[in-house]
């Protein structure tokens, strides 16, 4: 599907694993794109000056104003690591000693983390969300599966230092907010890019292209998400109006077909099923 020159994407998150992929979609099919950027070097080697580049942070609301400008969607795939890690951004960083105080002092670990899920998924989303123009066609986010799980393993050891909690904040923010929204909730990712600091990362975790795509409701699926499937989900999702207003899981299962019919798989999304290619 085509789309019209008059849309600018925004994307959040984009030198992330998923957000470059869905940076590569947009322009594969001839949207306008704009990532928004703590790094302008970084993003300007990844993307070859094929976008427009808004130096903000999601965490600092008084970025936001400029980067939203004129802007017809936003895909969110913005995120951070769900234990903490060197992705939290420790001011200081902590000694070895520190380590122990920090993991069992979930306050003093939020106050010395300016990267945590909290001030990335919570309060960052919510910040996004105030910022978006009110005329806005579609704001996608990457959410993740367990939201309405958290007290069930494996979830709830996911959940330790909060990234289902500070997720369902942000998904809160976007359905309140007015605006059309699409939330989408990943299983566990696999495939590239591989910018995370967790297991996958470590055995380079594939799906090798083999697997079909499944969507549920209700956060009753599992399993693992290719970030190439899940990038896909974002893009196609603004193209379909059965997708606005729907929160919905993705997993990678079965066979998979020749093609992917994602507006077959939108359409099939109901409140007690899920739908499978």
């Amino acid at each position: 599907m085509t789309s019209a020159v008059k849309n600018l994407v925004l994307v959040a998150g984009a030198t992330g694993g998923v957000g470059q992929l869905v940076v590569g979609e947009l322009l594969e099919k001839g949207l306008a794109v704009r990532v928004l950027t703590r790094n302008t070097e970084k993003a300007q080697k990844m993307f070859n000056n094929q976008v427009e580049i808004a130096v903000g942070d999601i965490r600092d609301a008084a970025t936001l104003p400029d980067a939203v400008q004129n802007v017809t969607h936003i895909i969110c795939s913005s995120g951070t690591t769900a234990f903490p890690s060197g992705r939290w951004d420790f001011d200081p960083n902590p000694s070895l000693l520190e380590w122990a105080q920090l993991l069992t002092d979930r306050k003093h670990l939020e106050a010395r983390a300016k990267n945590s899920p909290l001030k990335v998924d919570a309060i960052g989303v919510s910040n996004l969300v105030a910022a978006a123009p009110r005329n806005l066609q579609r704001f996608v986010f990457t959410s993740s599966c367990g939201i309405l799980r958290k007290n069930q393993f494996p979830f709830s050891i996911l959940n330790a230092f909060g990234i289902l909690d500070a997720k369902q904040k942000g998904e809160e923010a976007i359905i309140n907010s007015g605006l059309p929204y699409t939330i989408i909730r990943p299983g566990r990712l696999i495939d590239g890019p591989y910018t995370s600091y967790d297991l996958n990362t470590l055995l380079q975790a594939k799906t090798e292209g083999k697997l079909g795509v499944v969507l549920g409701q209700g956060d009753k699926i599992a399993g693992d998400a290719s970030r190439i499937d899940v990038a896909k989900a974002c893009v196609e999702s603004i193209f379909y109006p059965t997708t606005e207003g729907k929160v919905f899981e993705l997993a990678n299962q079965g066979q998979r077909p020749p093609v992917i019919d994602w507006e077959r798989l939108f359409s099939q999304l109901t409140a007690d099923a899920s739908s499978k290619f």
